[in-house]
């Protein structure tokens, strides 16, 4: 047994140091044809196995499949399968890879429409919330106020001619006209609750801001043509001073000042980022949504639903120079027109006759009828051309019994009035009113009436809450 240790020691050891030098042999073979971005090579470095990269990269790699020998495998069970199997519909609405050389004899899809296309429209495609808003607002329009929004498209055809061809003039996007189908459905009488007038929506500051006249006698902000020139060198300015259509339309909605503010505090550089703030206000969020939304259905309604819209004849008219007063019944009768025809072609008009303190002012009348006008108004003596009433002040007047005694608003005499001249009022004084029957409160005059009432009653209480407050004060004392 003493013998045998010794060999056996030498076996054990012989052994032992022949197994690593197999194993370090046969690993490369395993790596050899290895990608170097593949895992196993990255784990393999990492952990500074005896790998010499050199030998590596000069190892013969194998073939790579091509793409269609790996895809074919895919697709092949489809390529027999009947069309109305619910695999071959799902395939095709996965959009499965189309041959290069076949893609081409594919028919493409249809161009969206002009509007679209627009570089007011076009930015919206490429956010996910902007397609959501806008669809939403399309539903909006084509479903649940259907019947209304389709006036609005009827009216539109007696203006969109004309605004388009101001805008087009002041280098604007010709699509901005459809702001004003959003802001008023082209309705030039439109009055709202923030006291904003006409087709655009102005409101008193920004429109004489913008050179748009407005006193008793006119409202310029009315005026399809006047207001929309106005309304095309507000949004140029805007448009200037942010860069961006949709910023522009938003800022004419909220403000500038609210949307630079807005746009500093959330950090944001376009109006879409805005929408996921809470730095603007909900109205000012669907604003221009709305108007994508209104100006993809008036350029193409019948993919709406809309089938059936007769729109108004285009806006045409010839325009008159008129140096004195005068009655819009006269200016009906010298024409051969309505009274309501002129009020149409002349919206801006709140009273009975063209303003009585213009030196100059440009009546519209119907097309072809100037010559007619000319000549039956030379014939008009001038004093029966304009209607307006006289009252003698009494002794112990005041406007306010004056108003009780004629049945027209005390607001309404002072308007009509110039007020240095008739106040105070003097006994044995003229002052001018209203003619009978020619005369009408407007929305603005309404308005105007209503805040005032309002503005009294709450002076009211507030001088009796402070009569109270002032009482309770003495008696703790």
């Amino acid at each position: 047994m003493k013998r045998l240790s010794p060999i056996l020691f030498i076996l054990a050891f012989l052994t032992f140091f022949s197994l690593p030098a197999t194993a370090q042999e046969e690993k490369p073979e395993i790596y050899e044809t290895t990608p170097e971005s593949a895992p196993q090579l990255l784990a393999l470095q990492t952990a500074s196995l005896v790998v010499p990269i050199e030998e590596y990269k000069s190892a013969p790699k194998a073939a790579e499949p091509s793409l269609p020998d790996i895809i074919s495998p895919m697709i092949a069970p489809y390529e027999t399968m009947p069309e109305s199997a619910p695999q071959y519909l799902a395939l095709q609405t996965a959009s499965p890879v189309v041959p290069i050389d076949e893609y081409e004899t594919v028919p493409k899809a249809a161009e969206p429409s002009p509007s679209v296309n627009s570089p007011v429209i076009a930015p919206y495609l490429e956010n996910a919330a902007a397609s959501q808003a806008v669809e939403r607002n399309i539903s909006l329009f084509s479903n649940t106020i259907k019947d209304r929004f389709a006036l609005y498209l009827s009216r539109s055809g007696k203006y969109l001619d004309i605004m388009k061809d101001i805008l087009r003039k002041k280098d604007v996007p010709e699509d901005i006209v459809f702001l004003s189908l959003i802001e008023s459905g082209f309705n030039p009488h439109a009055y709202s609750i923030a006291h904003a007038a006409g087709p655009w929506q102005f409101i008193a500051s920004t429109a004489r801001r913008y050179g748009l006249e407005i006193d008793w006698w006119r409202d310029e902000r009315r005026d399809p043509v006047k207001s929309t020139e106005a309304a095309a060198d507000y949004l140029k300015d805007l448009y200037d001073m942010f860069g961006s259509w949709s910023l522009a339309m938003a800022a004419y909605n909220a403000g500038e000042g609210k949307i630079l503010k807005a746009m500093r505090r959330s950090k944001a550089d376009d109006y879409w980022a805005l929408l996921g703030t809470k730095h603007i206000r909900r109205e000012t969020k669907e604003y221009v949504p709305r108007f994508i939304a209104a100006s993809m259905i008036a350029a193409n309604p019948q993919d709406f639903g809309f089938d059936e819209i007769e729109y108004g004849e285009p806006l045409s008219y010839e325009e008159v120079e008129i140096s004195s007063p005068v009655d819009l019944s006269v200016a009906a009768e010298c024409a051969g027109t309505t009274v309501d025809e002129i009020q149409r072609l002349n919206p801006e008009l709140r009273r009975w006759c063209t303003p009585p303190d213009a030196p100059q002012y440009t009546l519209r009348i119907p097309e072809g009828t100037r010559e007619e006008f000319l000549e039956k108004l030379a014939s008009i003596p001038a004093e029966e051309r304009f209607s307006i009433d006289l009252y003698t002040v009494k002794k112990g007047d005041t406007f306010r019994k004056i108003g009780r005694k004629t049945g027209i608003p005390v607001q309404v005499i002072l308007s009509l009035n110039a007020t240095e001249k008739v106040m105070p009022l003097r006994t044995g004084s003229t002052i001018y009113l209203p003619p009978k029957g020619l005369f009408s409160l407007d929305k603005v005059d309404k308005a105007l009436m209503k805040k005032a009432s309002y503005r009294k009653v709450r002076a009211k209480k507030n001088a009796s809450k402070s009569a109270r407050s002032g009482l309770r004060k003495s008696k703790k004392i």
